[in-house]
């Protein structure tokens, strides 16, 4: 699977976090290394973004936060799960639509090899 530059860089930075910690911690722990690993890399990020719901017309805060929203141009969603189902999919889609961002990253640290966890996807309609 061929992912784009900013995947790519946001991959290595995850496995570099991976390779240091392995499985088995809190999502909290990842979310923090993550974060670290951006700002010695240079890649701007947001962590923990609030995300509203648009209902009929209006915008709702109903305490939706993105885990990491990367160069205001793909969504991370991390997981430290036995493994990923599909509605850690659904949820990483739906933030993606309610973003209005096309690109995101699901990555579950709790897996031996990062690659086992990581999954990416596109919305077409962008």
């Amino acid at each position: 699977m061929e992912f784009d530059a900013l995947s790519n860089r946001v991959i290595g930075c995850a496995i570099e976090v991976h390779r240091h910690l392995g499985p088995g911690l809190l999502e909290s722990a990842y979310m923090q290394c993550l974060a670290h690993e951006f700002t010695v890399n240079g890649i701007k990020f947001e962590i923990e973004k609030p995300l509203s719901v648009e209902y009929k017309g209006i915008r709702l805060d109903c305490g939706y936060r993105i885990d990491l929203l990367v160069e205001n141009e793909l969504i991370v969603e991390l997981k430290a799960v036995e493994e990923t189902l599909g509605i850690h999919e659904a949820q990483l889609l739906t933030y993606m639509k309610l973003a209005g961002i096309p690109v995101g990253l699901l990555i579950n640290f709790n897996v031996e090899r990062l690659k086992d966890g990581l999954k990416r996807f596109v919305l077409n309609n962008y």
